[in-house]
Formats: structure tokens, C-alpha cells, sequence
């Protein structure tokens, strides 16, 4: 069995670009999908595909750890995240293919089952960029989330920390501490409420200061609470902080998870399936997150192949948590790819179809060809100007 091309399809869908990767095979019918999403970077992202494709055209798609390793070597520059969404789009429809060519679905494949049921959550308004990062205020806040709860989950996640420099405002922590109260109030406790900071505090003590007036209203975890990239900054924020402190969605491979691992400067780690390198990547960053004494909830607001391919992750992962998702964000989700997520009183069910299970309409795809994303991230300066992490 031979490669005999990989190509790219991207979807507008209004808050981000989906980008869907097929690999073909010289096997009549035999090809496999992956989803290779990275919000505003979608051009680079399809042409860091065309330029990975003639390294794995003529392989055989079974291999799968020999086309990671050739990906990431033979290309000789060290990939970013744009190369690394690229890898992990083309990774996961190999195992796509793998699992069809056996017959097996691809959790089979990862090691097995490991659960009868995986917990998921969803965002205010269900993937609405102004839902998600505008709702601000306790009476919007609380009516989103009820819709969210009327759609069946269990649990939800926030984004209310406001944009911050290296000190929090006295008006704006006492505004979180007011936010968290209306919506655990109003959810009750059976609910789990996550609370994604985004990276904007700059500071371990800002940071803290937010952390400790969400405290009181119990939140499952707390996300990203300062930026990327610094192991030290997050471990002072980890050892001093009342509740669980979560990262890792931008965080790529193995190699930029292991100093948190090794300092204990983290609780549940967030590989994203789409970006950090594929399926077999995230498993090695779940071993050794499982070795350190973290669980594991995997990063994913994109598209129905990201989703698939996480729920495949999360069944065979002994040290998962709970599964971000955004089945639903647009009203033709459901036409553009047939997918195998069932969702039971908030946790997707088990499937058992071959591979990855998804079948991708190409015609209702083009319909919704690529637009500029919404530059959100505009939004993120304070009053005097300085430009702030979103």
C-alpha cells in the first residue's frame, strides 16, 4: 500500500477555518481524513501540507511513527506550530487509514478501551466568538449558560478573567469573584464550571489574585492562568494556587510538556490532538503526564474530524479528565462530516465503526469555501494602550 497524495480542504466555518486533510491510497476507496485547524494561520497551515507531501507520497500510510519521524526530520528546519498542525492533520488520517485497512476502530489500535463513556464540555453559546469572550456581565452569563445546560452537558467553560497586565485591578477581581458567583448559584454543584484565563495575567500575583476570588465557587480547573512557555511562572502559580491549575494547548510535542511535568507546575495537562503532533505524540505526552501525577484534558474548539479523532484519544487514555468540544457550532455541522459522536447526559459514547469512523461531504464543504477569520484578538489593549495577551 502507497501514498498517492494528500491534499487539503478548508471549511469557513464563521469563527474559524476548518482545515481537512485527506490522505489517498493506491487502494481502491481506501483513504483517511484528519483535521489540521489553527485559528488565522490557515494559509500557512495548507501550504505547510503541500510542502510535508512529497516526503510521505510513495510510503506506506501504515507506517505511521516512520512518516512522524520524516516529517519532522527530513524537512531539516524545527517545526512551529503551523508545521506541527500540519504533521498532526496528516498523522491522524494515516491512523484513519490504518484502522480501516484492519477493520478496527482506531482506540483499538491506541491500546484499547479504557472507560465506557468520555465526559465532555462545551463554551457559552456553543462556539459564538461573542458569546464566548463578551459575555461579562452576571445576568448574560448566567442565561448563556442555562442554554448550554438545556443542550445536554454537564459541564461548561468560561472566559471572563478581563485583560491584564502584571496587576489585577481591585474592580476587576471583585468582578470575577461576582461572575463566578452568579453562575455557580444559578448552575447548582452537580455542574462543572472551567475558567480559561487565556494567558492574560502576565504575573504569578495577578494571576493569583483572580485564582483566589474564583476559589469559593469551586471551578474544576482553572486554564492557561498566565502565558506559554515559562515553567517557572506556572509552577508559582501551581504551588500557591487553591484550585486546579490546567495548560497546554499551545504547547507542542512532548519536549515543551516535560519541564511542567518535572517541576509539578501543573494538574491536568491540555494537549491539543491538532496541534502538538498527532494521536501518537498526544499518547506519549499523556504517558509521561500520567507518570508525573497529571490528568489529561485535551484542548479542542475545532471541527468534527479534531473532535473524532480526540474521542478515539480519550477512550484508550487511562489518566483522562474530561474532553473540550463544539459539536454543533455551526447549523450545518452535522452535513458537512458524518462523524460516530453520540452525546448521553454529557459524556460521547463508545463507537465501534472502523477507523476513525467519518466520512467528509466534499460538496457541502465547498460551499462554505475559506474567509478571513474575525481578528479578535484586537480587542485585547488596555485603556492606556498597551497591547495585552487575548
Amino acid at each position: 500500500m502507497k501514498i498517492t497524495a494528500i491534499k487539503t480542504t478548508v471549511v469557513n466555518a464563521e469563527m474559524r477555518n476548518w482545515i481537512f486533510v485527506k490522505v489517498e491510497t493506491d487502494q481502491p476507496g481506501l483513504y483517511g481524513w484528519g483535521e489540521a485547524t489553527l485559528e488565522w494561520k490557515t494559509r500557512a497551515v495548507v501550504g505547510a501540507v503541500e510542502d510535508l507531501a512529497p516526503l510521505l507520497v510513495g510510503r506506506d500510510p501504515r507506517d505511521i511513527e516512520q512518516a512522524y519521524r520524516v516529517m519532522n526530520k527530513h524537512g531539516f528546519w524545527r517545526m512551529g506550530v503551523i508545521g506541527a498542525t500540519a504533521i498532526s492533520g496528516i498523522e491522524v488520517a494515516l491512523w484513519d487509514i490504518l484502522g480501516k485497512d484492519l477493520g478496527v476502530p482506531v482506540w483499538r489500535l491506541l491500546g484499547g478501551k479504557t472507560r465506557e463513556r468520555v465526559p465532555v464540555y462545551t463554551h457559552l453559546g456553543l462556539g459564538d466568538m461573542r458569546a464566548v469572550y463578551e459575555t461579562m456581565q452576571p445576568e448574560a452569563l448566567v442565561d448563556q449558560a442555562l442554554k448550554v445546560l438545556d443542550r445536554g452537558y454537564r459541564a461548561l467553560k468560561v472566559v471572563f478573567i478581563p485583560y491584564t497586565h502584571y496587576t489585577a485591578p481591585l474592580r476587576g477581581v471583585d468582578h470575577v469573584a461576582k461572575l463566578m458567583q452568579a453562575l455557580r448559584e444559578a448552575v447548582g454543584e452537580e455542574i462543572e464550571i472551567m475558567v480559561d484565563f487565556h494567558g492574560r495575567p502576565a504575573s504569578a500575583a495577578a494571576a493569583l489574585d483572580y485564582i483566589r476570588a474564583l476559589a469559593p465557587g469551586r471551578p474544576l480547573f482553572v486554564e492557561e492562568p498566565v502565558p506559554p512557555g515559562n515553567p517557572e511562572l506556572m509552577k508559582a502559580v501551581t504551588e500557591r494556587s487553591p484550585v486546579a491549575i490546567a495548560t497546554g494547548e499551545r504547547l507542542i510535542g512532548r519536549g515543551e510538556f516535560e519541564p511542567l511535568f518535572r517541576l509539578n507546575a501543573v494538574h491536568i495537562a491540555q494537549p491539543d490532538i491538532a496541534h502538538t503532533g498527532g494521536l501518537a505524540e498526544a499518547r506519549k505526552i499523556a504517558a509521561a503526564a500520567e507518570t508525573a501525577g497529571v490528568g489529561i484534558a485535551p484542548h479542542n474548539p475545532l471541527g468534527p474530524l479534531a473532535g473524532v479523532a480526540a474521542l478515539h484519544f480519550d477512550i484508550a487514555t487511562p489518566n483522562f479528565v474530561i474532553q473540550e468540544e463544539m459539536v454543533g457550532s455551526v447549523p450545518w455541522y452535522a452535513e458537512v462530516a458524518q462523524t460516530p459522536i453520540r452525546m448521553v447526559e454529557g459524556a460521547w459514547q463508545i463507537p465501534e465503526g472502523p477507523g476513525l469512523g467519518v466520512e467528509v461531504d466534499e460538496a457541502v464543504a465547498a460551499r462554505h469555501p475559506f474567509q478571513q477569520e474575525v481578528l479578535h484578538a484586537q480587542h485585547a489593549v488596555l485603556p492606556d494602550g498597551t497591547v495585552v495577551d487575548w
